[in-house]
């Protein structure tokens, strides 16, 4: 994916220590993973990249906004999301990515890209259920909400009333147990 080549960190020439990495994320991004689950985004993804002389610790952390239609009414609104991702990169024979937290690199590897690592963050940082503030604080004014309350279910009181057929046999099973 050429389109990704600045989530390239080519670290044979880094210095060990820390290194900072600052990327902006908006629709393109999520375009070349035909991600179109947001009208609009904004997020700042940190890379904080700490060589060290056998492995890399990095730690992403981003915060933005994504425009989201809400599960409840279909309203747009921006949802604030916030994530962190710690992230250990080791050296050994063959590329290596079963473990969530842990990445092996091919020893003859000089640079690799974050650009997944980033997506998958962001995207598991948006709740399952997305509900717009002003339905959580009873402020939504929207005809997919008034029309909601219109059809919501209103408790009805009703007297119990049971079939004296099935009373009869009710009986039967405590008349056996004396």
């Amino acid at each position: 994916m050429k389109d990704l080549k600045q989530f390239n960190i080519p670290f044979v020439g880094l210095k060990e220590g820390k290194h900072l990495f600052d990327y902006t994320i908006d629709n393109t991004f999520f375009e070349i993973y035909n991600y179109n689950e947001f009208e609009k985004s904004s997020i700042n993804v940190t890379l904080e990249f700490v060589k060290k002389s056998t492995l890399f610790e990095l730690l992403f952390t981003a915060s933005g906004t994504v425009n989201v239609p809400c599960d409840v009414t279909n309203e747009y609104f921006d949802l604030e999301i916030t994530s962190t991702l710690p992230l250990i990169v080791k050296f050994g024979p063959e590329y290596n990515d079963d473990n969530e937290e842990i990445l092996i690199l091919p020893h003859e590897v000089y640079q690799f890209n974050v650009a997944q690592f980033i997506y998958e963050m962001i995207v598991l940082a948006i709740p399952s259920k997305r509900v717009h503030p002003k339905v959580l604080d009873g402020t939504m004014e929207s005809e997919a909400f008034s029309k909601l309350k219109e059809l919501e279910i209103k408790e009805v009181k009703t007297v119990e009333t049971t079939d004296p057929r099935w009373d009869k046999l009710k009986n039967l099973i405590t008349e056996k147990k004396t």
